[in-house]
């Protein structure tokens, strides 16, 4: 374990979600492995931290206010500076439609919540080049 927190020490990981119990497990899992975490309450909160943080991974949540999941997705993929970032999308369902509707809205995966620990960590090992 010493190996793999020692690479996620450089990883900038964003969260955003309306749940500050997701958000506070989030942290504590991510921190306890070495990363760098960034939080948002919701995508248009995260529109100008992506902007001022360009984490390296960003995981979403799909229904929030102001702004939800799949709209602040697309923004992310729209933007030429900000699209190369893996987005997953997180949600309570683990439904077909979702995943699908996710996809489309440029997604690069999905985690079902509650996640665990090992669930972050392999996706952000799936995703960002850890050296």
């Amino acid at each position: 374990m010493g190996k793999i927190n020692k690479a996620l020490k450089e990883v900038k990981v964003m969260i955003i979600d309306d749940s500050s119990t997701i958000r506070k497990s989030a942290e504590i899992f991510l921190k306890s492995s070495g990363c760098e975490v960034i939080m948002a309450e919701d995508g248009f909160e995260a529109m100008h931290k992506i902007v001022d943080n360009q984490p390296d991974i960003i995981f979403i949540d799909i229904v929030m206010p102001r702004l939800n999941g799949y709209q602040a997705c697309m923004l992310i993929k729209k933007n030429p500076v900000y699209q190369s970032i893996p987005v997953i999308m997180l949600s309570s369902k683990d439904g077909l439609f979702d995943k699908a509707k996710g996809r489309i809205a440029g997604s690069d995966d999905y985690l079902t919540k509650p996640f665990s620990s090992e669930n972050l960590i392999n996706i952000i090992q799936k995703y960002v080049a850890i050296a």
